[in-house]
């Protein structure tokens, strides 16, 4: 059975950094996509970062691009969001979520697990 944990969230002020793990265990898709997804209060989930198991490649949302960065270990067992230069619009529960293929799509269908979240919040 495929889990995902979250950890590393957390409050910080506006201009602090912030490292989300996400720790995979179970069998699993060896080149699978591995996202962080964020859910603000009131608002609907939406898409932070991916990186493709196929080729490392990655994607982030033009509202963090620039501040966040994902990576993986080299065993693709644990994923990371190194979140900078935070401001009080990333406040959301972040999700990590693993798909069942190395496409990394943006929708939340695309993808079949996910972690139970970790809350992250940014005060100015």
């Amino acid at each position: 059975q495929v889990q995902l944990v979250e950890s590393g969230g957390g409050s910080v002020q506006a201009g602090g950094a912030l490292r989300l793990s996400c720790a995979v265990s179970g069998y699993i898709y060896s080149r699978r996509c591995m996202a962080w997804f964020r859910q603000p209060p009131g608002k609907e989930r939406e898409g932070v970062a991916t990186i493709s198991g196929l080729d490392g490649s990655t994607w982030t949302a033009d509202s963090v691009k620039g501040r966040f960065t994902i990576s993986q270990d080299n065993y693709k067992i644990t994923v990371y969001l190194q979140m900078n230069s935070l401001k009080p619009e990333d406040t959301a529960m972040y999700y990590c979520a693993a798909a069942n293929s190395y496409y990394c799509g943006g929708r939340i269908d695309e993808y079949n697990y996910w972690g139970q979240g970790t809350q992250v919040t940014v005060s100015s």
